[in-house]
């Protein structure tokens, strides 16, 4: 039994919460065989302890407090890892995102005196100006970022498109520091609808938050060169966030009001119904650490069209059709060749599912991460 320290920056506060459900589902599956301690430092939004799916819970309730307040967070955070390890020793900490909490976890780890895990989570190692995104656009977070990938026994990223992100920084350390393990999908919670894919118009189907980074003037501008096409489709946008009026409006302006539903936010349990729905799952982001909806899509036995970010190329082209990022006439002509031909369609959808049961499915990618705390620990 490994004794694992988890730093994240959010964590479920009930069981009803899916805060982070790829964190909540990778401690469902520790806690079935290891003993796990999480510390939240953000979220929940008040300092708190309890336990869940069979782990102990410290949150340390920061919220969004930054600069000075964050001294205050971090002072509290490292205290709180301290007091854990006196009353039972920790055999390792192992931080989600390279930034506050990766930069946290090593410096705890060396005052500690345990080694430390650091995984990629996210966009700690770009800098998207025109956005702004991306954790090199500030100095502050360049630093926290060196410190955990510097200190750090091991760094995992969760696509190969991010490990060679990542190699860089790690290049005068001893070669195998940087991994692949990916965060794995729940396959069972997310699987193929029992009577197959709905007949009639062609469902696409988005999944992302409305903000710059996932870059959705590119698909609506990608569905209406499918419009011009007068191709039968209906384009789902599921996800909330500050672009929401924007794309309204771009959706009014591109005559699109008959063909593109922005439709929310939905409970994590009920993507894969939403997932079910569709034939094609479609992505216009200009970055992905990993890309979860692209395989959770992938997992209910969708095809993916979509910009060459995150795990993507990985899945091509079995499972995935790639294009350049902002290439909106390239994502219409993939996602038009592919409404087309539903033999194709189908045969990458079933593609899609084998690829995930096989490299990303949640218990594949725990044993990942099993092993590699072993091998840390020897």
């Amino acid at each position: 039994m490994v004794r694992v320290g988890l730093v994240v920056p959010g964590f479920s506060a009930n069981a009803e919460d899916w805060c982070i459900p790829a964190l909540r589902n990778l401690v469902q599956q520790l806690a079935l065989t290891d003993s796990v301690r999480v510390l939240a430092l953000r979220y929940p939004y008040r300092a708190c302890r309890y336990n869940l799916f069979g782990a102990d819970i410290t949150a340390i309730g920061g919220g969004s407090g930054r600069r000075v307040r964050s001294v205050g967070v971090w002072g509290q955070a490292i205290a709180a890892l301290a007091a854990e390890h006196r009353r039972q020793p920790f055999d390792l900490l192992h931080a989600f995102w390279a930034t506050e909490t990766g930069a946290l976890a090593v410096l705890a780890g060396r005052l500690l005196g345990i080694p430390t895990i650091v995984s990629l989570a996210g966009g700690e190692l770009v800098g998207v100006r025109d956005l702004p995104y991306g954790g090199q656009l500030s100095a502050t977070e360049r630093i926290k970022v060196r410190t955990a990938l510097w200190l750090a026994q091991i760094v995992t990223a969760g696509s190969e498109s991010l490990l060679k992100l990542a190699e860089p920084w790690v290049a005068s350390k001893p070669p195998g520091r940087v991994r692949r393990v990916p965060l794995g999908v729940d396959t069972d919670m997310f699987r193929p609808p029992a009577s197959g894919s709905p007949g009639g118009q062609i469902r696409l189907i988005h999944v992302a938050s409305l903000c710059p980074v996932k870059d959705q003037t590119t698909l609506l501008r990608a569905a209406a060169g499918l419009r011009d096409r007068r191709l039968p489709f209906q384009l789902e946008i599921l996800g909330s966030g500050g672009l929401a009026p924007d794309l309204t409006a771009m959706a009014k302006e591109l005559d699109l009001q008959e063909s593109v539903h922005l439709r929310g936010d939905k409970p994590h349990d009920r993507l894969p119904g939403e997932y079910g729905r569709g034939a094609i799952f479609v992505l216009s982001s200009r970055h992905e650490a990993q890309g979860m909806a692209i395989l959770e899509a992938a997992a209910c036995g969708l095809p993916t069209v979509g910009t060459r970010v995150g795990v993507l190329s990985e899945l091509a082209p079995e499972a995935a059709i790639t294009v350049p990022v902002g290439d909106y006439q390239s994502l219409a002509e993939a996602t038009a060749e592919l409404i087309a031909d539903e033999t194709r369609r189908r045969a990458m959808g079933q593609s899609a599912r084998e690829r995930v049961e096989a490299e990303f499915s949640l218990w594949r990618c725990v044993e990942m991460f099993r092993e590699l705390y072993a091998e840390l620990l020897q």
